[in-house]
């Protein structure tokens, strides 16, 4: 149905009560490639580009797609694009190997080989305007050019409509009082079936209702389809849900685009009573008060426009962590395997540095003492440079780390909050949607300072900042749970997060080890991942940011 129509963009579920997943985003790629090696004696090159991608967690690559040949040019753009699902928790490597087509063969051990290109699709989403260049390699002592990879969202109608009704004379259902209407929206299917998508709030006791405005995705109403029929029954509410039947109508989109005018009044018709009554002209009418429509941003929208994601780290150094000498302990460095705190702080980071250009990674611990003096810090920079505590990437990171471990007397107790509010006071000084912040915090669990994390928390859920808790070790971790807000939403001193801003994962859930390790640390990713997008966009609705036009 409709191929890449009905492709969902990273945006809310559908609101109202149709049910059904949301698809991925779609990202189309372009390939371009420059200054190719010329292979050809009396000509130049016929490129094609051959994609291949993995599997996560598996190694191996697969051929995904080829695009045709271009005769006789060094300076190739593919007509041919390549549609792939973005999921932006995960990494996803793509290859792209080009060819000197010099025959019908599909074999491609039969042509030259040109060179090739490793990256990930985050890269290429996460680079300015989403293109990215690299250079082509593989042939040995030869300059192979440059390949040149654009991303575009799919446009997958993501338009949110918002509409108001109001009915007029009504029948009559109840008794005593007049009826309690509201309506329900369904959606035509192919097969000619009907899914509902949406049912308004009841007004109660009157003939003459006038509902609230409500917004819905247009792809939810009609499936990206403008002249679909969209059915609307109209029922009388009664407590013990046997509600009753009023009438009914038909409308499509195209319609209601129209907005307010003498096409959009509706007879609302019982079919039963028709066929009962000769004179019978109608139950009442509904009529449309306002039509608007207006485009939903998703992440990649925001990403395209050039928000940054900064990546700060914050690592657990209390006792409970054992003596790290000690290969019992959360903190011993193995010659042989990266211990949990590495593991987490890869499976994270490898995902989020393809969105941060800099690649400059704050990295701090708490909970140890710390020379010279020996005072117990709860924001220490683990590259010793308090004015500077970035890191080169994720190995930057993690050598930090390592020379931290060897310079610093694990200790106690564990609070949250110093690094929390260390995040957000860089977070406050860009407001404007240009950056966003991720923290992630790997502990052993048991926390100290859970009131003041609170607070840090819900000051923190107002500014574009996000918080992932990894927690390793074997300790009941209930108050991370409590602290992630899926359930309840976390409050303090009677205030309530504006947002959920927080994702905890047990790292133990991942823990397998062996040769499927690689996998288990792609699931990690997957899930402490996943609704950062989600969070980074409820943040910018709620400032009305819009994403800024994509750079030229």
């Amino acid at each position: 149905s409709g191929g890449a129509r009905d492709m969902a963009g990273l945006g809310a579920p559908e609101q109202g009560t149709g049910p059904g997943p949301v698809p991925a985003t779609r990202v189309e790629l372009t390939v371009s490639c420059r200054q190719l090696l010329d292979r050809d004696t009396f000509s130049k090159s016929d490129p094609l580009c051959v994609l291949y991608t993995q599997r996560p967690g598996s190694h191996q690559w697969r051929e995904f797609g080829r695009t045709e040949v271009i005769d006789n040019s060094l300076n190739p753009d593919f007509l041919r694009k390549f549609v792939l699902d973005y999921c932006f928790e995960e990494r996803q490597n793509l290859r792209f190997d080009l060819y000197d087509v010099d025959s019908k063969s599909p074999d491609l051990s039969k042509h030259d080989f040109l060179g090739q290109a490793f990256c990930t699709l985050g890269e290429i989403v996460g680079s300015a305007g989403s293109r990215l260049e690299k250079p082509l390699t593989g042939v040995p002592g030869k300059k192979c050019g440059t390949i040149i990879l654009l991303a575009e969202e799919l446009g997958n109608c993501r338009d949110v409509a918002t509409l108001q009704f109001c009915a007029n004379k009504l029948d009559k259902k109840d008794f005593f009082g007049k009826s309690d209407p509201f309506m329900v929206f369904y959606r035509s299917n192919e097969d000619g079936t009907f899914t509902i998508c949406h049912k308004t709030e009841v007004v109660r006791n009157t003939l003459n209702p006038i509902w609230a405005a409500f917004a819905i995705p247009v792809r939810a109403l009609c499936n990206g389809d403008h002249d679909r029929a969209i059915k609307v029954e109209v029922y009388d509410w009664d407590r013990d849900g046997s509600h009753d039947f009023i009438g009914e109508f038909t409308t499509s989109y195209r319609e209601l685009a129209r907005g307010q005018s003498r096409f959009n009044v509706y007879e609302v018709v019982n079919p039963r009573k028709k066929m009962k009554k000769k004179k019978y002209l109608n139950s009442g009418t509904v009529t449309l008060l306002s039509f608007a429509v207006e485009a939903e941003h998703t992440f990649l929208d925001y990403i395209r426009g050039g928000t940054q994601l900064n990546f700060t780290v914050a690592i657990d150094f209390t006792a409970s962590n054992g003596n790290p000498s000690q290969p019992t302990s959360l903190h011993y460095m193995s010659p042989f395997q990266l211990n949990a705190y590495s593991l987490a702080l890869r499976a994270v980071g490898d995902i989020i540095q393809d969105y941060d250009s800099d690649k400059m990674f704050p990295a701090l611990g708490f909970g140890a003492k710390v020379p010279p003096d020996g005072h117990v810090s709860h924001e220490f920079p683990l590259n010793g440079d308090a004015s500077n505590p970035a890191c080169c990437g994720i190995a930057g990171v993690l050598e930090a780390y390592q020379r931290s471990l060897r310079r610093v007397q694990l200790y106690g107790p564990t609070n949250f909050a110093p690094v929390v509010n260390h995040v957000a006071r860089s977070a406050a000084t860009v407001l404007d949607g240009s950056q966003y912040f991720v923290l992630l915090i790997i502990t052993d669990g048991v926390i100290s300072d859970m009131a003041q994390t609170k607070e840090a928390i819900v000051n923190a859920a107002k500014l574009p900042m996000s918080i992932i808790i990894v927690g390793v070790g074997q300790a009941e971790f209930d108050a991370m749970v409590e602290l992630d807000g899926d359930d309840i939403r976390i409050s303090s001193r009677g205030k309530v997060a504006e947002r959920d801003i927080v994702q905890f994962v047990p790292f133990r859930d991942y823990m397998s080890g062996g040769p499927g390790a690689g996998l288990s640390m792609a699931g990690l990713a997957r899930e402490v991942l996943a609704e950062i997008p989600d969070q980074l966009l409820s943040y910018m609705k709620a400032r009305g940011i819009k994403p800024p036009p994509i750079p030229p």
